[in-house]
């Protein structure tokens, strides 16, 4: 069992940065790949990105790639987001995978967080 807690959404205007954080207990979560989704109005749950669990492996959607990092440590995941855009308001959401590798597949993450909203106005 593993419980995630996201944290660090809010509002901001285009071109700023947040981070999000999301605390993980639960004794199996350094042995698993992580990763951030992200869910706006009327639209599907895409992915973010997505971090091994040894944390030296990353991989990013391209809609994000050179402005969001992630990254983990023994009781958190980060992700870094700069150079915010307003179509990067959404619903933010942590995951861990069955795994231990990243991936960009939903159905392969086991545990979800309950989200935090990121605004970005324009």
């Amino acid at each position: 069992q593993v419980q995630l807690v996201e944290s660090g959404g809010g509002l901001v205007q285009a071109g700023g940065s947040l981070r999000l954080s999301c605390a993980a207990s639960g004794r199996t979560f350094i042995k698993r790949a992580m990763g951030w989704f992200r869910q706006a109005p009327g639209k599907e749950r895409e992915f973010v990105a997505a971090i091994n669990w040894y944390g030296s492996g990353t991989y990013y959607a391209d809609s994000v790639k050179g402005r969001f990092t992630i990254s983990r440590d023994s009781a958190a995941v980060y992700l870094q987001m700069n150079s915010l855009k307003p179509e990067d308001t959404a619903v933010y959401y942590c995951a861990a995978d069955r795994g231990l590798y990243y991936n960009d597949d939903a159905d392969s993450y086991e545990y979800w967080g309950q989200g935090t909203q990121v605004t970005v106005s324009s």
